[in-house]
């Protein structure tokens, strides 16, 4: 079972030294890949004054993509986005900057989307937050043909394209297509069409995880698809109390990794998240 790290986004600030100093630890501890959150703007609580998202105007995020093109330079990481909002972007853009991401990375990116919460950012970006899962269908749709094909034409309800293609092409042909959601229909929609799956159900919770894999892989059978692999994600609290039983739990439910989460656990500097990922690692990869 893989192991890696999200990008503590909201906490690394953006001094560029600080994430290099981040990214060329993470890849030196052995872990295997980075994962980072996509959010392009952020309320201001002052003006929506029910706000209750998790992130304001107060919560740095780095751009998924631009980030990862500086992080392949210097790392050896796969780079994963977890999740990009992808109905609220432009599906041709998105297909190019992810083959630009493969390229650059000699082919260790995976493409992680979903639909958001944030319906501002919707309205700040020009899309509709009530059409996003109809879209989503459609975009993955685009993606891989825009990644496999030269020349590409398509007519769909949100995408109309009369032959185009991209270049450079990804390494991968396509690119792996990992989805995030744990509503019913989300679920049945993952196992239908998506590469992979981020469930957001703790371990502990064994009874309601399992239910919902059994309903993506459900959904897979019945379209006629192997399993769909899926990724695990693990809280790194302070001290890592339980944290072997979570990996083996996830080991025992057949996830194929896990990502290491350290936000929002007090670590308020770059080295106490390297410093809780180095502790981490003498567990989950027998550092």
């Amino acid at each position: 079972m893989r192991v890696g790290v999200v990008f503590p986004q909201i906490e690394i600030g953006s001094d560029r030294g600080a994430v290099r100093a981040y990214a060329e630890a993470v890849d030196g501890l052995g872990y295997a890949h980075l994962l980072a959150y996509d959010h392009v703007v952020g309320a201001d609580p002052a003006v929506h004054t029910r706000w209750r998202g998790p992130y304001s105007i107060s919560d740095t995020f780095h751009e998924p993509m631009v980030l990862f093109g500086y992080l392949a330079a210097f790392t050896r990481l796969e780079l994963v986005t977890g999740i990009l909002i992808a109905p609220q972007r432009q599906t041709v853009l998105i297909a190019k900057q992810a083959a630009e991401v493969d390229v650059l990375t000699g082919g260790r990116f995976r493409l992680g989307i979903g639909l958001g919460w944030n319906r501002l950012e919707y309205e700040a970006l020009g899309q509709e937050f009530s059409e996003r899962s109809r879209r989503v269908v459609e975009q993955i749709e685009l993606l891989r043909a825009l990644w496999t094909d030269e020349s590409v034409t398509f007519e769909g309800r949100s995408e109309r394209l009369r032959g185009v293609g991209i270049l450079p092409m990804p390494v991968q042909r396509p690119i792996p297509v990992w989805m995030g959601g744990m509503a019913a229909p989300a679920l049945r929609r993952i196992g239908r069409i998506a590469d992979g799956w981020f469930p957001r159900i703790p371990v502990e919770e064994r009874g309601e995880l399992e239910a919902a894999i059994g309903v993506v892989q459900g959904a897979a059978a019945e379209a006629g698809r192997p399993p769909v692999p899926f990724e695990g994600r693990i809280t790194a609290t302070p001290g890592l109390g339980g944290f072997a039983a979570e990996l083996a739990g996830w080991r025992e439910l057949g996830a194929v990794s896990v990502t290491l989460d350290t936000m929002r656990q007090g670590h308020r500097s770059v080295e106490g998240h390297i410093g809780a990922l180095t502790e981490a690692a003498a567990i989950a990869l027998g550092a």
